[in-house]
């Protein structure tokens, strides 16, 4: 019992960065937990006494988990009803969420992450968000060094042509109450200024709420579509300020219960993305 003791306080020790890595690449956090729960099922039944590194050894059976639970994710992303988000989590007590750095955590990151290998993902996330040396994430995602260099610059060479130079975090607030405002009072004018000229909303529904099933594109069709549901959408609306991913965002209340998770992408060109988190089942982690 003394044993397991031990192998519960190192692996709660190393616990948050485990489930970093893990929610970064899969963009779940109860696929996070699951995949944590099979890790700490794995610690306890390997001969310990053979390990020499424990973070190191509990962090690549969670990368080398998460790679394989990611190719499955990405299939089940293929099928998914609508568009595909994340599942927002509440950052507020832990910006870094497990990091040496915030990376790798916004919406419009983990979206881009989506069009990557499941591999090259893995080392983006170990490099950018833990700050790891190429020749440890070579060990982990089993490559050479030369080959896990090659995989952090392809993913940021298309996490940067996937992306315009995103606003700082108080120009982003600016823009999202700015929006929330002109989507209560559907005010079509304002709205249309908000927005860069490709603007795009993502709605995720799950297939279990309504929500559009098919991103809406371009300023003024956006700015017609948000502004059709204003006036039964914010009906009876708590909007409370919060900390999602890192990132402003806006939790929508009814009946003392979040319904939706609203947040938004802004460069120098306006609003890029709304996105809209409306599929109950994941909205456990962001609503605490």
């Amino acid at each position: 019992m003394e044993d397991l003791d031990d192998a519960a306080a190192v692996f709660g020790q190393v616990r948050p960065r485990l489930f970093g890595i893990a929610y970064r690449m899969l963009g779940s956090a109860a696929d996070a937990e699951d995949l944590l729960q099979d890790v700490w099922l794995r610690w306890q039944a390997c001969d310990r006494s053979a390990v020499t590194n424990p973070g190191a050894y509990l962090a690549t059976t969670t990368t080398r988990l998460a790679i394989n639970a990611t190719k499955t994710a990405y299939a089940r992303h293929e099928t998914y009803v609508g568009p595909w988000l994340p599942e927002p989590v509440d950052t507020s007590a832990d910006p870094q969420l497990g990091a040496e750095r915030g990376a790798a955590l916004e919406f419009a990151v983990l979206l881009l992450l989506e069009k990557l290998t499941p591999t090259e993902r893995a080392a983006y996330v170990l490099r950018e968000a833990f700050d790891y040396p190429y020749r440890e994430i070579a060990e982990i995602v089993q490559t050479s060094e030369a080959a896990a260099r090659q995989h952090v610059s392809r993913a940021r060479k298309h996490l940067a042509a996937g992306r315009r130079t995103p606003a700082g975090p108080e120009e982003q607030k600016r823009f999202l109450t700015a929006f929330v405002a002109a989507a209560q009072s559907g005010d079509l004018p304002t709205l249309e200024r908000l927005f860069a000229a490709d603007v795009i909303s993502y709605s995720d529904g799950g297939g279990t709420v309504r929500a559009s099933r098919i991103p809406v594109r371009g300023a003024t069709t956006v700015a017609k579509y948000v502004r059709a549901f204003a006036g039964h959408f914010w009906t009876g609306v708590t909007v409370t300020p919060a900390v999602i991913n890192g990132a402003h965002a806006m939790l929508l209340s009814r009946d003392g219960e979040v319904f939706t998770v609203l947040t938004v992408t802004a460069s120098a060109d306006g609003i890029d993305q709304v996105l809209w988190m409306m599929n109950p089942g994941k909205l456990a982690a962001a609503a605490v």
